[in-house]
């Protein structure tokens, strides 16, 4: 199948031998469970129990609020014994809602939803409820909804669905040891997928550093005449999905639009694994595989970690720290965040930990832009990190966002490659923050007004209502009554000439 360049790119120190040849083991259950309600995009979940219950694994202890959001789910069996405020797995490291849940030891499932007999004549609603309902989002870091993606056939024609395996940033191994470990389950998935969105081909893109989940994956899929697994090249930021379609297809997805405008859907290999344990079995998204990684952690592993584990409990399962690090990050070195706490835990969305050291940060002193165009030209999106930098220190937001400041998917491929070594990713990422709470004002301003106008009118009609109400019930004026008709003829009041002879 013949495949199409894309646009800039880099190619960082990928440094995945530390975890690539190390087989999936499980976290042993921590003394407690930490579980969000924000676990994705989208509206938080709404919770559905309290300090002193008694759960089984599976159970939904939160639901879903809205089209775009996703229920929570008891990761095992155990006590709830608080739904409290916990720090978030974000470099603020805010507290947000969270449930504490206390594991028995027992891991026993609760009842769970029929098994769908045979996925392939099931009705696609049903599938996209199914997914709904387990609560599965993004595994590849996005965490969006997985069911909202799904129910795109019926608002748009798709042609392919294409599972994203690439896998590009530095040190993450955990998509890698699932396609080698579960290639099945994932092949199995990405057909009720495809099914559910009613799309006639399914193509598998994992990039050519990881030659044996390719194999393996290619020998899963030899049995389906729909399905293509191919090898893409080697490129930091490959596994940006609007960057895969176009290497996949040769088009680009336009600014502001979807991939699925162009007839193509992209999901995670991990999201296929979990659509099939969901479809098949009942089971919702209560686990996910973590890479945990990095020269400061003294046994690199990646580990199948229930949701709610504490960044803490995984280090710990790993040896700990052999040295001190300079930076924990979540997710990868490129598009990862640093975390202010190691008590934050793990979520749907938690792909690697990374605990760097001083070295593998190779941090410097920052200098003035020598304006060499480095980083115009490795941009994956065509933009001019340089000028957006600029007017971005001068505050100037709205001259950022004309030169296309909010099409940045902040990938840290430019400040990778910048010699004065300029954070560039992090001034757009206050920009974008700061014009969209500008645009939430705007928005919030333009729906108070349009309430107030519409009060307005309300006033107006209801008035209009009342006065016409009185009207009716007035009564009618007096009127003259006529001239009786007795017969009787009245006299004529005399004349003057009468008056005067009288």
């Amino acid at each position: 199948m013949k495949l199409y360049p894309i646009r800039g790119g880099i190619h960082p120190e990928y440094r995945k031998e530390l975890t690539s040849k190390k087989t999936i083991v499980a976290l042993p259950l921590p003394l407690a469970l930490y579980i969000p309600l924000q676990q994705h995009i989208g509206a938080p979940a709404e919770v559905l129990v309290k300090a002193g219950d008694l759960v089984k694994k599976g159970q939904m202890i939160a639901r879903s609020q809205g089209v775009v959001s996703s229920p929570q789910h008891a990761t095992t069996s155990g006590r709830i014994t608080a739904v409290t405020q916990v720090a978030a797995p974000h470099p603020s490291g805010l507290p947000q809602t969270t449930v504490v849940l206390e594991p028995d030891g027992k891991d026993e499932w609760a009842d769970l939803p029929e098994p769908f007999a045979d996925p392939f004549s099931a009705d696609a609603h049903a599938i996209h409820e199914r997914v709904a309902q387990s609560g599965i989002v993004g595994m590849g870091g996005a965490a969006f909804p997985s069911a909202v993606k799904l129910n795109l056939g019926t608002q748009k024609k798709l042609e392919i669905l294409l599972l994203n395996g690439a896998e590009c940033e530095p040190y993450l191994t955990c998509d890698d040891r699932v396609m080698r470990e579960y290639p099945n389950e994932i092949i199995d998935g990405a057909r009720i997928m495809a099914h559910a969105l009613g799309t006639p081909r399914v193509i598998i893109a994992i990039e050519q550093n990881k030659p044996q989940a390719i194999e393996i994956m290619t020998k899963a899929a030899s049995a389906f005449a729909e399905i293509k697994v191919i090898g893409v090249p080697v490129q930091y930021p490959m596994g940006s999905e609007r960057h895969l379609v176009q290497a996949i297809t040769g088009r680009e997805t336009p600014a502001r639009k979807l991939t699925a405008d162009l007839g193509v859907v992209v999901h995670n290999v991990s999201t296929a694994r979990a659509v099939h344990h969901a479809v098949r079995f009942g089971r919702p998204l209560v686990a996910r595989v973590v890479t945990v990684s990095g020269r400061a952690i003294r046994e690199p592993k990646n580990i199948l970690t229930p949701i709610g584990a504490r960044i803490a409990d995984l280090v710990e399962f790993c040896g700990g720290f052999a040295q001190r690090p300079e930076s924990v990050v979540n997710g990868g070195p490129m598009m990862g965040q640093p975390l202010a706490s190691l008590d934050a835990p793990v979520v749907k969305g938690t792909s690697g930990i990374l605990a760097l050291t001083a070295e593998e940060i190779n941090n410097r002193p920052t200098n003035s832009c020598i304006r060499c165009g480095s980083c115009v030209t490795i941009c994956p999106c065509g933009l001019s990190p340089l000028d957006m930098a600029a007017y971005i220190r001068k505050d100037n937001l709205e001259g950022a966002a004309k030169l296309g400041v909010m099409d940045c998917f902040s990938c840290g491929s430019c400040s990778y490659v910048c010699p004065s070594h300029i954070p560039l990713v992090h001034y757009f990422n206050y920009a974008k923050g700061m014009l969209k709470d500008l645009e939430n004002e705007l928005r919030k301003n333009d729906r108070v007004k349009n309430l107030a106008e519409v009060r307005v009118i309300r006033i107006e009609k209801a008035n209009e209502a009342k006065k016409t109400a009185l009207a009716a019930r007035k009564p009618a004026p007096a009127t003259t009554a006529p001239p009786s008709n007795t017969g009787e003829t009245k006299a004529a009041p005399p004349t003057p000439e009468e008056k005067a002879d009288a």
